[in-house]
């Protein structure tokens, strides 16, 4: 078997948080940690040596965009999703339940998987539990995902209920699928908003005892407000000794509330999609670069950011990058992003370190939102 391992170093004496260490083959990592997603194989702008120097230790590609391309077979052939890369690091990949979630006008989901469309050329593809194991071995991964069914929200009890159900069945043919010893495989918890569905589900994926556990249909429209909710019901189910991975979530707000609830993993394109439109992180809360306010402004994007591009840039040359369609700009703003997040969930780790992370999410929302939201974030 190959190495992986999660403890639970401490707990917060004031919240559900706690930190861990997470071992893999390609590394390890420590959580609460955020990963940086790279949806094929490439976090968009960025070099795999860039996300080292921000501090990333794990990031995540997606498996329904690499099996469409290139294609699972000549990633493995080229000796797997860490050599084609360039990535020394562990790697989670998602197994495309997402996408298929998303792609409702282009596909059909039965018993046996999911028939879909390509968002590429509308070629027919089809996708089972068995089979979106097959192409995560061939890719590689550390952490690989069992293919569930994200139901819509808002939605009918009885179909969070029957999809719910259908994950369950599906999570145990994708382990009885699974052969690589060097990789694991995470099964998802479902059910909508509904309380005891979510309840019954936690308990149901408990009991199958995988190497740790992902809570997905969150993050899909529903308010903020249900979403940590139905995080508070979900936290006593969740087995302690495990990861458990909080899907598609990522902003800071998100963070925190997730954190306080018990957490250990998160992933989102929001910090590089953000970017990529202009939008910037910083101390005093979101900025867009574009704006014409800042054509003059010769000050970091983040007076207090330590990261190369605060150091280095100002916010009129950025906002003039955008502005004239330089690639540059893109780049410039990922990067800042990324290292914010990044940066974040390192000082949410001292926190919690020290006993302080009721008074540092505090201090943070008073910069970050002004004084709304400044209290309370992560009450559960």
């Amino acid at each position: 078997m190959g190495v992986f391992e999660f403890k639970v170093v401490s707990s917060s004496p004031e919240c559900a948080g706690r930190l861990g260490v997470l071992r893999t083959p390609h590394g390890v990592v420590e959580t609460p940690a955020f990963m940086p997603v790279g949806t094929q194989a490439s976090v968009k702008t960025m070099t795999p040596d860039e996300l080292h120097a921000l501090g990333a230790k794990i990031i995540l590609s997606n498996t329904y965009h690499l099996y469409l391309r290139p294609g699972a077979e000549l990633i493995q052939q080229a000796g797997g999703l860490h050599t084609f890369m360039n990535w020394e690091g562990p790697i989670l990949t998602d197994s495309g339940g997402y996408q298929v979630f998303s792609l409702a006008k282009l596909r059909s989901i039965s018993e046996e998987g999911v028939e879909f469309r390509s968002h590429l050329d509308g070629s027919r593809h089809f996708l089972t539990p068995e089979k979106v194991v097959a192409v995560q071995e061939a890719l590689g991964s550390d952490i690989a995902m069992v293919l569930d069914e994200c139901p819509p929200y808002p939605c009918t009890p009885q179909y969070a209920a029957d999809s719910m159900a259908r994950t369950t069945r599906w999570a145990i043919r994708c382990r009885e699928a699974s052969r690589r010893q060097d990789q694991v495989l995470f099964p998802i918890v479902q059910g909508g908003v509904y309380r005891e569905l979510r309840q019954q589900h936690a308990e149901e994926i408990a009991a199958l005892d995988f190497p740790g556990i992902a809570i997905g249909g969150l993050s899909v429209g529903e308010p903020k407000d249900i979403m940590y909710q139905v995080l508070t019901w979900l936290q006593p189910y969740l087995p302690s000794a495990k990861p458990r991975y909080l899907m598609g979530v990522g902003a800071p707000e998100d963070l925190f509330n997730g954190v306080a609830r018990g957490i250990d993993m998160f992933d989102c394109v929001l910090p590089t999609r953000l970017a990529r439109h202009g939008q910037v992180l910083t101390t005093d809360g979101p900025l867009t670069i574009r704006n014409a306010a800042y054509a003059r402004d010769f000050t970091p994007m983040d007076s207090e950011c330590t990261c190369p591009v605060c150091r280095n840039y100002t916010r009129a040359y950025i906002r003039h990058l955008f502005k004239a369609g330089e690639i540059l700009g893109m780049r410039l703003t990922t990067t800042h992003n990324l290292h914010f997040i990044l940066t974040l969930m390192a000082r949410i780790r001292d926190s919690l370190r020290t006993g302080s992370f009721m008074q540092y999410q505090t201090e943070f929302f008073q910069r970050y939102q002004g004084e709304r939201n400044a209290s309370g974030t992560c009450r559960t």
